[in-house]
């Protein structure tokens, strides 16, 4: 693990480095405090600190203050080296941002065994963040396929819609469904079917820009919702993602399966200011549409003045 020494004493930091790399942390070693919070502030920067409290240009209480200012993820762990003895001094240090502290002169075991209890609160800490973060995902997107859910991705549609009305922009909507996929299920079981969902899950991925958005809205329905796309595009990117999944069969373990998707369109840009609610009512109208003509087609939703 990285370890920081700031201290402005080469000998002190000369004997810190030596004690710390030969129990084996990369050490980066600073003498002022400017230099140790912008090492301490950086994304992939020490983790663990040792400050000296006083040095030039930044103090180590003030090195502590500006980092957790600065810094949020991931948590730095920060020791405080110092000759003050009082209990008004060493709490004024632990206020401005420290977690824990050593008086000078100390022991040299003493300092490897606070290292070690910081190393495993950071290790807390990273479960911690992993576990939010697992629950973050699992709350926000589908289980099989990996793709926002419903309820984020219309969420993200209408965020996206009142920002495009807002700059006077274009957003295309696509809403997909697998044609006859019950068949699929029924015939080659729910299992293939899973990996048929997860398998277009990935195409979808792959056929739009790394800002657009995609997620599973029903069964076997897909919402995509592509940022600043204007009307002229849309058909074009529609029947790009409808001949990428129609073009090159499915790979499951009962062999190789052609799979076709319909899907409806809709252009901001054809229509003005609407709801979310509205939108998406007019793309399943379309995606309708599309079904009976005979599936694995395009049909754009146009207001009635355009559609004449």
């Amino acid at each position: 693990m990285k370890i920081l020494i700031a201290d402005d004493d080469p000998v002190t930091r000369g004997l810190i480095h030596k004690i710390l790399h030969a129990a084996g942390y990369e050490v980066i070693v600073v003498e002022n405090g400017r230099l140790a919070a912008e090492h301490l502030c950086q994304p992939d920067g020490p983790r663990l600190a040792l400050l000296d409290w006083v040095m030039p240009e930044m103090d180590g209480p003030s090195v502590c203050s500006e980092v957790r200012k600065k810094r949020e993820q991931p948590y730095v762990y920060m020791i405080l080296l110092t000759s003050k003895e009082s209990k008004q001094d060493v709490v004024a240090g632990l206020q401005s941002g420290a977690d824990d502290y050593l008086i000078k002169p100390f022991d040299h075991q003493e300092l490897k065994a606070r290292l070690r209890t910081g190393q495993r609160i950071l290790g807390l800490e990273d479960k911690l963040v992993e576990a939010r973060e697992e629950m973050r995902f699992k709350a926000t997107h589908d289980p099989l396929t990996g793709l926002f859910n419903r309820g984020i991705i219309v969420e993200l549609l209408s965020r996206e819609l009142t920002r495009t009305y807002r700059e006077r922009g274009s957003t295309t909507i696509l809403l997909g469904d697998l044609d006859h996929f019950k068949q699929v299920n029924d015939t080659y079981g729910h299992h293939v079917g899973d990996e048929v969902l997860r398998a277009i899950a990935i195409r979808l991925v792959d056929a739009v820009r790394s800002y657009d958005f995609v997620g599973r809205y029903g069964g076997e329905e897909f919402l995509l919702v592509l940022n600043n796309c204007e009307s002229n595009y849309a058909l074009e990117r529609a029947e790009m993602i409808r001949s990428t999944i129609a073009n090159s069969p499915v790979s499951t373990r009962r062999g190789p399966l052609s799979v076709t998707m319909s899907l409806g369109v809709l252009s901001s840009r054809d229509w003005g200011p609407r709801s979310m609610e509205e939108s998406l009512r007019d793309v399943d109208d379309a995606l309708y549409a599309a079904k009976a003509a005979g599936r694995n087609c395009i049909r754009v939703a146009l207001p009635k003045c355009l559609a004449l």
